[in-house]
């Protein structure tokens, strides 16, 4: 096990304060010591990418990772193309914010295929490597919680993303462990030995009892039920 000590790794997920603005986000890692912070391109477009990535470089920090590209499956060949387009922009916008990693959230089934949606995801990331790599940034695939299949991600198990990363075989493809999603999986630990050498990042929060809702219902950590000091030492060990 690897001595963890110090916050020098230490990220703000912009998620995390979602009314905060680029500005107050940074203003607050600066204030207290977070070295890194994770933007979303939502907040970065209200005030454009030069100006982020100039607010975050003058007040000493760095950018952990870009999110989100993904929600590559759509009802039409014309849809599925608009938004392999869209994630090359999030590449662009990454590569200029000077991050180097863009996380996916590979998104929903366009209808009820769930078997061809995740076949689609593979499709549409190996289509995406080429341009990730020009760029300089690495695509880190997100598995949700399985309660996300129907809406947001039909990659809901940190086994099929690491299946997806052995079979991309890319070092430009990763994953990143959210410690929300995964912690009820009886596999995880052997599963997060497996994404050794891959584990792009790792995101922690924690699981409420009772979970007031099931999309912005997390809490700080050590209000909830997930094992979080194990999994974060797991992760540590295969970074």
């Amino acid at each position: 096990m690897k001595p963890f000590t110090g916050i020098d790794r230490l990220s703000l997920n912009q998620i995390t304060t979602q009314k905060w603005s680029v500005r107050e986000a940074v203003d607050g890692c600066a204030r207290t010591g977070i070295p890194f912070i994770g933007l979303w391109r939502d907040k970065v477009a209200e005030i454009g990418l030069r100006e982020s990535a100039r607010m975050v470089r003058d007040a000493g920090l760095h950018i952990s990772s870009l999110c989100r590209g993904g929600w590559f499956s759509a009802a039409t060949a014309a849809e599925r193309q608009a938004r392999l387009d869209d994630n090359r922009r999030a590449l662009d916008e990454a590569a200029e914010l000077g991050t180097d990693v863009l996380v996916l959230v590979c998104g929903p089934a366009a209808d009820r295929d769930i078997g061809a949606a995740r076949a689609y995801v593979e499709e549409a990331i190996a289509q995406l490597i080429p341009y990730a790599a020009e760029r300089g940034v690495k695509l880190g695939i997100e598995p949700l919680h399985p309660m996300y299949a129907a809406e947001r991600s039909v990659i809901v198990t940190l086994a099929e993303a690491n299946r997806l990363v052995h079979r991309l075989d890319h070092n430009h493809v990763g994953v990143v462990i959210d410690a929300y999603h995964v912690w009820w999986d009886p596999d995880i630990y052997t599963q997060i030995v497996e994404a050794a050498g891959h584990i792009l990042g790792f995101h922690v929060s924690d699981w409420l009892l009772p979970t007031p809702d099931l999309l912005m219902g997390r809490g700080m950590m050590g209000d909830g039920v997930i094992e979080l000091r194990r999994l974060r030492y797991a992760v540590v060990d295969y970074v």
